[in-house]
C-alpha cells in the first residue's frame, strides 16, 4: 500500500513537471510572436467627379435643391505582413484620413481576414470624401489654419480636388490601429503613413 501511494505522488509530481515545462513553452512562444506589419503601398483616385459646388439657390435639373459638393474616392492599398510561424486574423482597421494638416475622413473596416503565417496579404480601403462635408469641416475645425494659410475654405477644397490626380499634396494616414487575433491572443497595431512618400 505505502508503494502505490508512494508510486502515485511520483506519478503526480512528474505530471506537474510535464505540465510546468508546457506552460513555459507556451510563455516562451508567446513572447517570441512578432507584431503584423502594415504599410500603406499607395492611394488610387478610385472615382473622380472633377470640382464642382452648387447652392441650393440653384434649381437642378432633376431632384432636389440642396448644398452639394463633388465626392471624390480615393483606394488606399495596404500590404499587411505576417512575420509569425502562425496565421493571425485581421479583425479590425480604422484609420483618418488628412489632405495636408486638416483631417478630412475617418475609416472603419470591419471585414476580417486570415494572413498566412509568413505571407503577406493585401487590403484596399475606399474613402468616400464629400466636398460639402468636407467644407463643413474646415470652416469649424480648420478656420484658424486657413486664415494662417491666407486661403479661403472654398480655395482650399478647390485646390484639393484638381490637384488630387497629380498627388501634387501630401495625403496622410494617421491615427490608424489594426487589431489581431491568433490562438497567443490579441493585439493592436498602430500605424501613420504619407502618400506620396
Amino acid at each position: 500500500m505505502r508503494k502505490k501511494i508512494i508510486s502515485t505522488i511520483g506519478m503526480m509530481m512528474v505530471l506537474f513537471v510535464c505540465v510546468g515545462f508546457s506552460g513555459n513553452a507556451t510563455a516562451a512562444e508567446a513572447a517570441k510572436s512578432e507584431a503584423p506589419i502594415v504599410k500603406l503601398s499607395y492611394v488610387e483616385v478610385a472615382h473622380y467627379w472633377g470640382w464642382w459646388y452648387y447652392k441650393k439657390e440653384v434649381e437642378p435639373t432633376k431632384g432636389t435643391k440642396g448644398d452639394y459638393g463633388a465626392p471624390l474616392d480615393l483606394a488606399f492599398i495596404f500590404e499587411i505582413e505576417n512575420p509569425n510561424s502562425f496565421p493571425v486574423k485581421l479583425d479590425e482597421f480604422k484609420f483618418t484620413v488628412a489632405f495636408e494638416e486638416f483631417d478630412v475622413n475617418t475609416i472603419n473596416a470591419t471585414e476580417s481576414q486570415w494572413i498566412p503565417a509568413g505571407k503577406s496579404n493585401q487590403l484596399r480601403v475606399h474613402s468616400v470624401i464629400d466636398g460639402r462635408q468636407t467644407l463643413l469641416s474646415l470652416m469649424v475645425t480648420g478656420g484658424f489654419k486657413l486664415k494662417e494659410k491666407g486661403i479661403s475654405a472654398f480655395e482650399q477644397l478647390e485646390k484639393w480636388w484638381t490637384a488630387v490626380p497629380e498627388f501634387s499634396f501630401p495625403i496622410h494616414v494617421k491615427e490608424g490601429a489594426a487589431v489581431f487575433s491568433s490562438d497567443k491572443g490579441a493585439q493592436v497595431v498602430p500605424f501613420t503613413a504619407s502618400y506620396p512618400e
